[in-house]
């Protein structure tokens, strides 16, 4: 797990943080403060990853913080004022994010911290599973598992027969290591035609979720489940 900290005077925007977090499934908020010395004494005695960072603070700001630290946390800059972008860059920090911060924002920076998942070649597996790499370590996704993949920003969702994983990936790529089973629906959906308990016109079934099918890929969904029910 990616250890998260927030540190930022204004308590509407860590919450607003604090929200963003709890969506990226392979974070762990260890400290949410508006009290940089409070983060500088916690920092010390216990293991951060990342760290979003508010510049202007009454106490110490962000960027004195960076200074104060020895070996610094992956850091994603926030404030309200844009004068600060160029001289955050100094600091070698991961991105910089102008308040308020909007979730699209949020997870592009969050797709430039280097401990991200990925998705991997599947050649070593014999195609029977889907790679990914989840905290830093290659895990495979068994293909007939998968229940259906949903775009989500920057970020796929991935969900399976036991859980769902967020990943940092786009459709078009994720396709081309899918088997033939896998058949994208809509502009935010790939669905494992495998899985589907019932099909109509415009949605398919899998599970208890409905997944819609647009016009664009109408035929190509009723092709390929045509072409899977005679194999």
């Amino acid at each position: 797990m990616i250890k998260v900290a927030i540190i930022d005077d204004e308590i509407l925007a860590r919450k607003v943080l604090e929200e963003y977090c709890s969506k990226i499934d392979n974070f762990t908020l260890v400290l949410s403060t508006g009290n940089p010395l409070e983060f500088i004494n916690f920092v010390q005695q216990n293991r951060v990853d990342l760290i979003f960072l508010d510049i202007e603070m009454p106490e110490l700001s962000g960027l004195e913080i960076l200074s104060a630290l020895l070996n610094p946390p992956k850091v994603i800059l926030t404030t309200a004022y844009s004068e600060y972008a160029l001289k955050s860059y100094d600091y070698g920090v991961v991105d910089y994010l102008l308040k308020p911060v909007k979730i699209e924002r949020f997870l592009k920076a969050v797709n430039k911290v280097s401990a991200k998942e990925r998705v991997l070649p599947t050649e070593d597996t014999g195609n029977q599973e889907l790679q990914i790499k989840h905290d830093g370590l290659p895990i495979g996704i068994p293909f007939q598992s998968i229940l259906y993949i949903q775009s989500f920003g920057n970020y796929l969702k991935i969900f399976t027969d036991s859980r769902m994983y967020l990943i940092s990936e786009t459709l078009v790529n994720i396709t081309t290591v899918l088997p033939d089973s896998f058949q994208r629906t809509h502009k935010s959906y790939i669905v494992n035609l495998e899985r589907v308990s019932k099909a109509t016109r415009t949605h398919l079934y899998v599970e208890n979720n409905t997944i819609p099918i647009s016009a664009m890929y109408k035929v190509a969904v009723s092709d390929k489940i045509a072409a899977l029910a005679k194999s």
